[in-house]
């Protein structure tokens, strides 16, 4: 069976059906050779059971938050205001692009839609100013992919939902981690532009006063997510009604800036919708072919071939950490989380791991998939924003934040209080 689903997703996607249709697929095809029980007749009743949970219904709630400040402008006042407090930094406005998209990370909930956002406003800075287009593409890259794992995460929420984890405590669990990462990035940057100056650009200061203005900038943003994350932790909103709170913010910051108009709304609510609909039958589907793994003993399966190795759980974690590495490379980063999700978790949970924890483990190593070639999204999103060049480039440029990243795998394993420490002490 573990070889039928294994060869049958690869087969699969490497046709271009969509992923949600797949997971369906992939379920039938249990239960016709896998299953002496007709688990088809329980598909009505799993669609409606899934689709029904109230946690999900954040989903949308935070794809319109991230439409609403995309097309808006705030982004571009966002990345001005950073340019005047990093650029100093030895590689100048490669370090803008990565505090640029670790602002935007803390509200968006997606990578995909914070790479694009990023790119949209830096991409044209780096032909004015003559940057090298490896590193600072790479950076735009690599900084992206913050967004599923600095609260309010998509990809936290999903994984909650499946695993039936706190969603509040994934998100606390995230948040330092998230933070961790994004200086990471701005050292590596840093390293990488002192060992060869060419690769960044120009250092440049601006005086204090527009600095300081530049703050104005960068208030709206910090005030959305203080919104989102305080009315969790303070008890006063689920996920899912912070999330509302979230696009009533973002509704008011466009007025505020005078970008709230019907055409703005439009496109935000379709682009919402689009977005929603891909996301719901990843989801849909992933419930049925996890129901279907259940049933027909796929876990129990795996569980023995894992306990056949004779490994301890350090070098049973390794082998799955060594699997979703290998993997990232050929799959989009939800549907790899939603597919292997009830296969692994289990599976860590009887090896005494907290859930928590290793959500935020793999959230890691799927944002590690998403500049990871062949399939990483966010290198082929930036590409697009470019007016020129090969995507090898962009490739070559998101290498050195790969490196940090297999860093912050290391260090979670070996210092799990890295993402324990906040949900333990709000505890």
């Amino acid at each position: 069976m573990l070889s039928f689903v294994s060869v049958g997703l690869l087969g699969l996607l490497s046709l271009s059906i969509p992923v949600g249709i797949v997971l369906f697929l992939l379920g039938f095809g249990i239960d016709q050779f896998f299953s002496a029980f007709p688990l088809t007749r329980g598909l009505g009743s799993m669609v409606w059971s899934t689709s029904e949970n109230a946690a999900l219904i954040a989903i949308p709630f935070f794809v319109l938050l991230g439409e609403i400040l995309v097309r808006t402008g705030i982004a571009a006042r966002t990345y001005s205001a950073l340019d005047r407090w990093v650029s100093w930094l030895p590689g100048g406005l490669v370090h803008a692009n990565v505090a640029t998209a670790t602002m935007f990370s803390a509200t968006s909930g997606s990578s995909v839609a914070t790479a694009a956002t990023v790119a949209t406003v830096a991409m044209p800075q780096a032909d004015r100013l003559g940057y090298d287009q490896k590193l600072f593409s790479g950076a735009i890259a690599a900084g992206g992919t913050l967004g599923i794992m600095i609260p309010p995460s998509i990809n936290l929420i999903v994984y909650g939902f499946l695993t039936q984890t706190s969603i509040p405590q994934l998100f606390l669990a995230g948040l330092l981690p998230g933070i961790l990462l994004a200086m990471a990035f701005l050292a590596v940057t840093a390293l990488v532009c002192l060992v060869n100056p060419k690769l960044g650009g120009a250092r440049r200061t601006f005086p204090l006063r527009e600095m300081a203005l530049g703050l104005a900038d960068l208030l709206p943003i910090i005030l959305l997510f203080s919104a989102i994350i305080g009315s969790i932790y303070k008890g006063w909103a689920t996920p899912t009604e912070a999330a509302s709170v979230g696009v009533a913010g973002a509704m008011a910051i466009a007025a505020l800036f005078g970008g709230l108009n019907t055409r703005m709304i439009g496109e935000a609510l379709i682009g919402t919708v689009r977005v929603t609909a891909m996301i719901m039958l990843v989801v849909i589907g992933a419930s049925f072919l996890n129901f279907t793994l259940s049933a027909a003993g796929l876990s129990q399966e795996l569980r023995g071939f894992l306990e056949g190795l004779g490994f301890g759980p350090l070098q049973t974690l390794l082998v799955i950490v060594a699997m979703y590495i290998v993997l990232g490379f050929f799959i989009e980063t939800l549907s790899l989380m939603v597919i292997t999700i009830p296969i692994v978790v289990p599976i860590v949970i009887s090896l005494g791991y907290d859930p928590v924890w290793f959500g935020i483990l793999m959230i890691v190593l799927i944002e590690m998939a998403l500049i990871t070639p062949p399939v990483g999204l966010n290198l082929f999103v930036v590409q697009s924003a470019r007016r020129g060049g090969s995507i090898a480039e962009v490739m070559l440029g998101a290498i050195p934040y790969v490196l940090a990243m297999l860093a912050m795998v290391a260090a979670l394993i070996a210092l799990p209080q890295i993402a324990l420490y906040l949900p333990m002490a709000m505890r």
